[in-house]
């Protein structure tokens, strides 16, 4: 996934954090920030499952594959 996720709607699947869906708002190397409902929750991406929805369809990655800062993981489609 080597993509800028900020701007996408996502919806995260595993609990505790099941059923928090709304837009990223800011990531960094550990979480995604997401406002959901006039509110930003913090999510952790290790041991979370999220669904993003892209122009191609809806996509699931699980958080530990994409435990990058989003500078690095953006640099790495050269």
């Amino acid at each position: 996934m080597r993509t800028e996720l900020i701007g996408l709607d996502v919806e995260v699947l595993s609990a505790p954090y099941s059923g928090i869906s709304g837009k990223v708002v800011d990531e960094t190397k550990n979480t995604f920030t997401i406002e959901s409902a006039g509110t930003e929750k913090m999510v952790p991406k290790p041991g979370n499952v999220f669904r993003f929805v892209m122009q191609e369809g809806k996509i699931d990655l699980e958080g530990s594959d994409i435990l990058f800062r989003p500078e690095d993981r953006i640099k790495k489609v050269r």
